[in-house]
């Protein structure tokens, strides 16, 4: 069972994606890969045959993904996109004044805007631990991976409307 510093805030649009995916890699994906390896390695060689290493290859990042999408589907809270109260939570649309520019990003798994332009950061990243709570006008700052020290003030938090 995951701690809730595991979970991870999803839409269920998000999460039937995800899931759709994984079903996917899980079966048909595997059984298509498994058929290139095998036509690759009646060619001959091995050592020499790029078809063969580029299958395994493609193999390697397809398995990543699979064992990516389980963990995070495991350890998922779904759930509707929270109504903005003001407050930054996972699921919201955030504008913030940082390090003295407006962005917009959405806080939460990347894989919820996955059809959005809109930038996404985690909750667990150092900004989105710094600003997880705050009302709009409160600031804070958080140190950078860098090592700098980044001012940030909540200018609007939304509810996120995408898909």
């Amino acid at each position: 069972m995951a701690d809730e510093t595991d979970v991870t805030f999803l839409t269920q649009d998000a999460f039937d994606r995800l899931h759709a995916e994984l079903d996917r890699l899980s079966t048909t994906g595997r059984e298509e890969i498994a058929k290139r390896i095998e036509a690759a390695r009646e060619e001959g060689d091995l050592k020499e045959n790029g078809g063969y290493h580029a299958a395994k290859d493609e193999q390697g990042k397809q398995e990543a993904r699979i064992r990516t999408l389980t963990a995070l589907l495991r350890d998922a809270k779904v759930g509707v996109t929270p109504e903005s109260s003001g407050v930054v939570e996972p699921g919201t649309v955030i504008t913030a004044n940082v390090a003295g520019g407006s962005e917009v990003f959405l806080l939460g798994n990347r894989e919820i805007a996955a059809n959005s332009d809109l930038d996404v950061y985690s909750e667990k990243s150092p900004l989105g631990e710094a600003i997880l709570g705050l009302k709009v006008g409160e600031k804070t700052s958080y140190t950078a991976p860098n090592g700098k020290e980044i001012a940030v003030e909540i200018e609007k938090v939304e509810t996120y409307a995408g898909q």
